[in-house]
């Protein structure tokens, strides 16, 4: 009890903090970070010089993650769950990597991580006049969001015909703001180091999203190109002292979405319904594949990945809806809104037009009596991993290749067409067994869920079980070989149509039905609320301009925050932990799992310094996306890694603490002292050091 009444007082006390408050909170964009703030609170001001050389030493893995360039040949260091694809990709029944660990013995034995694509933030562009000039104010909704896009791909493709590389115009402050970003991409990224998935994920499950923690959670990576180590425009030098308590840190990486600044309708709509929904779907894909993985040590190999990731966000997603049930912080939200909402009436001829707030509530409660359909059949069915997920794309990309550019689906713009291209040929291992029962499930609950009259379904299953279809799909196509998939899109509608691959023939059935539900979102949700949102937007933005950080997009950003331990449960967390604790933890369990040590740590406990720092917590603001990010001092050295967040900092999607939220890191010192001390990586250790 007394936990949780220090956790709602301190997120009471957040929420009531004036706007400005200079407390640690916000993902600032790189072109305008706090300045005055940071000097105020801490006397520092970083030069645009060390802003530039942070930018550019830092890296986003476009499946979801971040990283950082730590040697001028390329090599890049992130987290172990950021990099569990490409290891369990070049895992084989007979070398299970993300059991053993994995070191290349050298530079020519560096494995190549299919399907892996990275991305530099190379430029930044305000372009919010030519997206907000393309909208008129007498076009419907729908008309102003198809304006929006075609403005946005329009700007997207002169970008990418006249620099040869990725651009997306990202959204900022609820559409106040229109910025494009220019991308170096790296597609040739092979893995050097990666230790145990025990030892990078000691204390499982029970230890998730929490402090203290003993992990070394990492994994290193090696960009390549024309087949030659990468040389980065910038890269941070290790450190070699480290941090200490009280010290101050930044944070760079792309946290991937928050809700800060949605509305109570929005949110009411994630704690009723959004969130339950997802849980429930989570925790049945969880159960089927456990009773996948339970048949044999091999099928739990090919199952542990998409475990892990299910597993994981089952307890964020558990965190996040707590916040969310927690009254108190929800009516202090409601009393910021209603504040808000006094500011606009107010200034009601700067903004203009109906309510947005009522508008946005009412767009809402749209998707709520739709959100299963949405899930399960845009987001569900059309877009599954894998084989199901491969016909699915082949078969939109030869539809939305014959359309303009400005009118496609977003994903199937020129400018993300390269990274989709990417990520459809990939040579990643498929296992068919695997997919058949996922895929089965998928139609199952689509089924449970909407009902047998529902058309989807009838068009789906056609009178048969989800079984029956599934094993069909997936015993009968030919899409694991990439040259058949090529030769689909090479071949265009014309091919696709003709294909009796069943694969592609079930994907073509499910197209205009998940289009469909897609056009109910897009024109009677997204473009509404959007445009609603855009009203609110001015009037925060006549108050605050970017005083304020942005919502999370996925995108670069700058954070900072102190080396500082918490109070919890009547004492202190300290802001660190040391070898000691990973060695005591496991004692205390007897080394039963999930605190078990793998062998070569306990074989090598003689040759550590066990008071060597391991994992530290900050009050940097971070979340989903964030992991793999660089932790940065003032002198711009790299002196950790994010991993994680305390289970206080879940609720950080939607309000800020520094009080009690936490991020966690890996210690910069802990990693050279496993390198050098347990897994033999001298030559790693030397490049990461300048040696």
């Amino acid at each position: 009890m007394r936990a949780l009444s220090l956790w709602r007082a301190a997120l009471l006390a957040a929420l009531a903090l004036p706007a400005l408050a200079a407390a640690d909170e916000g993902m600032w964009t790189f072109d305008s970070p706090p300045l005055k703030l940071l000097q105020e609170k801490y006397g520092f001001t970083p030069a645009r010089e060390w802003l530039d050389r942070v930018r550019l030493a830092s890296v986003r893995f476009n499946d979801g993650g971040s990283g950082s360039f730590v040697s001028p040949d390329g090599l890049m260091i992130t987290n172990h769950h950021v990099g569990l694809g490409c290891i369990q990709n070049i895992s084989t029944e007979q070398h299970d990597y993300v059991s053993e660990g994995f070191l290349a013995p050298s530079r020519d034995k560096e494995p190549a991580c299919p399907g892996y694509e990275v991305n530099l933030l190379m430029a930044m562009e305000d372009v919010t006049p030519r997206v907000l000039g393309a909208v008129r104010a007498a076009m419907s909704d729908k008309e102003a969001g198809d304006a929006r896009k075609a403005a946005t791909a329009r700007i997207e493709k002169e970008c990418a015909d006249r620099t040869g590389q990725r651009c997306n115009v990202i959204t900022l402050y609820q559409g106040a703001e229109y910025q494009l970003y220019t991308y170096k991409k790296y597609t040739d990224v092979r893995l050097v180091f990666a230790p145990e998935q025990q030892t990078a994920f000691f204390g499982g499950d029970p230890d998730n999203f929490t402090f203290p923690r003993h992990d070394v959670d990492i994994c290193i990576v090696r960009a390549y190109e024309n087949g030659q180590p990468a040389r980065p425009p910038a890269w941070l030098p290790w450190t070699r002292k480290g941090a200490e308590d009280n010290d101050l840190v930044f944070v760079s990486g792309n946290p991937g979405s928050t809700s800060r600044l949605e509305t109570m309708a929005q949110l009411e709509s994630e704690r009723d319904v959004i969130q339950p929904t997802a849980l429930k779907s989570l925790k049945r894909r969880v159960a089927v594949l456990k009773a996948y993985a339970a048949r044999s040590p091999e099928n739990e190999r090919r199952a542990r990945a998409t475990t892990f990731y299910y597993e994981n966000s089952i307890k964020a997603r558990t965190g996040q809806l707590q916040a969310l049930q927690d009254v108190q912080a929800m009516a202090a939200k409601a009393a910021a809104e209603k504040d808000l909402r006094a500011r606009y009436g107010a200034e009601r001829g700067l903004a203009g037009g109906a309510d947005p707030w009522d508008t946005i509530a009412a767009a809402q409660k749209k998707l709520d009596a739709r959100f299963a359909e949405y899930r399960l059949v845009e987001l569900g069915l059309a877009r599954l991993s894998n084989l199901p997920g491969i016909a699915g794309n082949i078969v939109r990309y030869v539809a939305e290749k014959q359309k303009p550019n400005d009118v496609r689906l977003e994903e199937f713009r020129e400018s993300n067409l390269a990274s989709l291209e990417n990520d459809l040929y990939s040579t990643a291992p498929i296992y068919d067994d695997l997919d058949e029962v996922m895929l089965a499930d998928r139609l199952k609950e689509t089924q449970e869920a909407l009902g047998a009259d529902n058309p989807v379904v009838k068009a789906v299953l056609a009178g048969r079980t989800a079984e029956q279809v599934a094993h069909e799909a997936v015993a009968g196509t030919r899409l694991k070989d990439v040259a058949v998939r090529k030769a689909l899109v090479a071949g265009g509608r014309a091919a696709v149509a003709a294909s009796t691959d069943p694969m592609i023939v079930l994907a073509r059935r499910i197209d205009p039905l998940a289009r469909e539900v897609r056009r109910f979102y897009e024109e009677e949700v997204d473009a509404v609320q959007k445009r609603a949102g855009e009203r609110i937007a001015q009037v925060r933005w006549k108050a605050y301009g970017k005083a304020l950080p942005p919502d999370a997009t996925f995108t670069l950003r700058l954070a900072f925050g102190l080396v500082k331990g918490y109070p919890a449960e009547g004492t202190m967390v300290p802001a660190r932990t040391t070898f000691h604790g990973l060695y005591d933890r496991s004692d205390s369990f007897r080394n039963q799992p999930p605190w078990n040590l793998v062998p070569r740590w306990a074989e090598h406990k003689k040759d550590l310094d066990l008071d060597t720092p391991l994992d530290f917590v900050s009050t940097a603001d971070i979340i989903g996306g964030n992991s793999g990010s660089p932790v940065i001092s003032r002198d711009g050295e790299f002196v950790g890694i994010i991993f994680d967040g305390n289970i206080e900092s879940l609720a950080l999607d939607y309000y800020y603490t520094e009080e009690l939220a936490r991020a966690v890191s890996v210690d910069a010192r802990a990693i050279l002292e496993a390198l050098r001390k347990v897994y033999g990586a001298g030559a790693v250790a030397d490049e990461l050091t300048g040696r």
